[in-house]
């Protein structure tokens, strides 16, 4: 537990370097949104959060849950996924574009489809605003 990383974590960096090198510019883990984006891309109003799949309680094959301890893991993973909901509401009030990377689609041959279809869904989002 002591090891996993709530910022900088392998797949947030796969995600910031795609987006680097097709030419995006973003902030990191901004203090300043609701539940404090990964990645925000403020000259196209987007905000990115890349999720564990476990931690946010993805409906994956890698989500299951823990057989031991659950009573106080249920409440736990429970309560991420309401602050998700939350946190996404807030942000959208606020004009923003959420989307969610989860760490799923970044698994070898995958990747390129999920982070092409980011970029799509950002493009998309200044078209339909202009």
């Amino acid at each position: 537990m002591s090891r996993i990383r709530s910022k900088n974590s392998k797949p947030e960096e796969t995600v910031r370097k795609y987006l680097f090198s097709k030419g995006f510019r973003y902030r990191k883990n901004v203090n300043d949104l609701p539940g404090k984006p990964d990645i925000v891309l403020p000259k196209y109003k987007t905000v990115i959060f890349v999720n564990g799949c476990f931690w946010h309680k993805h409906d994956c094959p890698r989500f299951v849950w823990p057989s031991s301890n659950k009573e106080y893991w249920v409440p736990k993973i429970q309560r991420n996924v309401e602050r998700d909901i939350e946190n996404t509401r807030l942000l959208e009030e606020q004009g923003w574009q959420v989307l969610t990377v989860w760490e799923c689609q970044l698994k070898q041959g995958e990747f390129e489809n999920a982070l092409l279809n980011l970029v799509e869904q950002i493009i998309v989002n200044i078209s339909k605003s202009n």
